[in-house]
């Protein structure tokens, strides 16, 4: 067994272990493979073991790789880092979904720009779940209205909420922080919004966040390894 083939069932069975020890079923919590600062190599690695979701920070970075890999036509690519305005139109065009809506000015030129002809995108809004001044996110008082606003906006598909827990080895401060994106979600759901997409939860924390609900967890560390490529391709 390869390396990238080992990595991926480790993953594969630690969100199983985290599902079941919740009473859920593991095939409710999608994989969604972090590519950032990687070769396009380890993409298509992965892609050979049947991963199909890859997440990309960087939308100059993420073009380059849709380039290279081409050939893949079912690859399905996400945009979790902030976007600049410039980018707009690649990352509507490029991107299956983008899972960092912030603002609802994001979301309009996205909306303005998505291909009318094109299947709509998938958003989340981001929340800050951890309150720290460093991380993106709309604020968790303000999420469900910026949530109503996306949800009528052409061209775009609300899919629901991502988040970012703070970086520590209590769990029990993860869990709470995963509960609070949860409570937004079921929130939404209740006021009428089709939500089904939980983001959250990364290497270090994803079975606190299936625990707490996590439809999609965000893994890149314990599936590639260290970044390979720490140049940045744009100021995001």
């Amino acid at each position: 067994m390869s390396p990238d083939e080992k990595a991926w069932q480790a993953v594969r069975s630690r969100i199983a272990v985290a599902a079941r020890r919740a009473s859920r079923d593991p095939a409710a919590v999608e994989l969604l493979a972090v590519s950032k600062a990687q070769p396009a190599a380890k993409v298509r690695a992965a892609y050979a073991l049947g991963q199909r979701a890859f997440g990309e920070n960087y939308v100059q970075e993420a073009s380059l790789k849709s380039g290279q890999l081409s050939d893949l036509s079912d690859i399905e690519w996400h945009l979790i880092g902030p976007l600049q305005s410039n980018k707009t139109r690649l990352a509507a065009a490029l991107f299956g979904w983008v899972q960092s809506i912030d603002r609802l000015k994001t979301a309009e030129r996205l909306s303005a720009a998505r291909d009318a002809h094109a299947a709509p995108l998938n958003v989340c809004v981001q929340v800050n779940i951890s309150g720290e001044p460093s991380k993106s996110g709309v604020a968790p008082a303000d999420a469900l209205a910026l949530a109503r606003a996306v949800s009528g906006l052409p061209s775009l598909a609300l899919r629901g909420f991502m988040g970012i827990a703070e970086e520590t080895a209590d769990v029990e401060w993860q869990r709470r922080q995963f509960r609070s994106l949860r409570g937004l979600f079921d929130g939404a759901r209740a006021g009428g919004l089709a939500v089904d997409t939980l983001s959250m939860g990364m290497s270090a924390d994803l079975e606190a966040a299936v625990a707490e609900g996590a439809t999609l967890v965000r893994i890149g560390t314990a599936l590639f390894g260290e970044r390979t490529n720490t140049t940045e391709h744009e100021a995001t």
